[in-house]
């Protein structure tokens, strides 16, 4: 991987992106893999900082998000944030069954007015961390709900309704 390899990560509820730091990761991950979070947290931000513009004010924020980034991409257990709003994953390379799929979820949440954080994940190493063995995949808030095909309408829409449920 290149250093200006942009990769997003979610700081609080807004998503921004960074330059390297899936490079910085792979680079730290042997002799930074046991450090204590705060060692890390100033690691990652002194090392992140010569290419990314980080706001003072932000800067215990981003480093608690790259944080736990980097310990996802050990296989680390981390303890993830409550939130408010839906998480939606597509997963799939973007063949016509993925594009599919994006467009159902798409008119469900339009059709019952939620709004949701939707992403359609695409690269092969990233659908890889959701340990899913079947294209297209849907997940809803970090749970698959569907896996190798595209479900009928009526069943998106039940489990989108019943997630809003949850979150709330």
């Amino acid at each position: 991987m290149t250093e200006y390899d942009v990769t997003q990560i979610k700081i609080g509820k807004h998503k921004v992106g960074l330059l390297g730091l899936k490079s910085a990761m792979e680079e730290m991950a042997m002799n930074y893999s046991q450090k204590p979070d705060e060692e890390l947290s100033t690691a990652f931000l002194n090392r992140l900082s010569k290419n990314n513009y980080i706001p003072n004010h932000a800067r215990e924020n981003y480093g608690r998000a790259i944080v736990s980034e980097f310990r996802k991409f050990l296989g680390q257990p981390v303890q993830e944030e409550k939130s408010d709003v839906l998480e939606i994953r597509i997963l799939g390379p973007g063949c016509a069954q993925c594009d599919r799929l994006e467009q159902e979820v798409i008119a469900v949440l339009t059709e019952i007015k939620l709004a949701a954080d939707m992403e359609h994940v695409r690269e092969v190493k990233e659908i890889g961390k959701y340990g899913v063995m079947g294209m297209p995949a849907l997940i809803i808030n970090g749970k698959a709900v569907c896996v190798g095909k595209v479900p009928p309408k009526y069943k998106i829409k039940e489990w989108l309704e019943k997630s809003r449920k949850d979150t709330m």
